[in-house]
């Protein structure tokens, strides 16, 4: 009887030895990593587009940071960058001035670059659901852009500048903080729809 406990111990203990470092590797091999956003994957992320712009799309890469050596080289008319983990972003060059569209929207970012009024033809820009308490001034001097997203971030005002964004259509302000309509948007003729569902709106008596 004790040769058969002391062996059926023994088989338990070498279950145990072979299988938990199995389970720990399992568990290791689960985790997902951070990549890093090289010039080979940047190249093989492109696609043209039937207009023949090309567009940049790095999207679900769960990517922190953004080689702006990438964007100089491969950002051309429109780049994705939505559903990653992006808190801030490099400091915008010249070289990207051809932009048309930038995606963002669905990162961690808590602000923007002052150096944003570089995308001189940006003319679509998505920012939802991020960590945005303010957008800056330089906002302002997109002199191009047609629809901004703003919604589901954790926004109370609006710069001034944005009145001076003379060919914006649309503007997407839901899910945000705002209290009442933002003046700014009234100087704005272009303008043909603003949202602002699930604001707390305050009712005029």
């Amino acid at each position: 009887m004790k040769m058969e406990m002391l062996l059926a111990l023994m088989n338990i203990m070498i279950t145990l030895f072979f299988i938990v470092p199995i389970e720990k590797s399992s568990m290791a091999a689960g985790k997902k990593k951070t990549k890093a956003v090289t010039l080979k994957m940047a190249q093989q992320c492109q696609e043209m587009l039937l207009d023949n712009k090309w567009r940049l799309d790095l999207s679900f890469r769960g990517i922190t940071t953004v080689p702006k050596e990438v964007l100089m080289l491969y950002g051309r008319d429109e780049v994705n960058l939505s559903r990653n983990l992006i808190k801030k972003l490099p400091d915008f060059c010249e070289t990207m001035e051809n932009i048309n569209v930038l995606d963002l929207h669905s990162n961690k970012l808590e602000q923007l670059p002052a150096t944003i009024y570089h995308l001189k033809n940006l003319q679509a820009l998505n920012l939802c659901n991020n960590c945005l308490k303010g957008v800056p001034k330089e906002l302002g001097l997109l002199n191009n852009l047609q629809t901004l997203h703003l919604g589901m971030n954790q926004l109370k005002v609006l710069p001034g500048s944005i009145g001076d964004l003379t060919e914006l259509r649309y503007i997407g302000l839901s899910d945000n903080q705002f209290t009442r309509k933002p003046h700014c948007l009234s100087r704005l003729k272009k303008l043909e729809r603003v949202n602002l569902d699930r604001n707390p709106i305050l009712t005029e008596d």
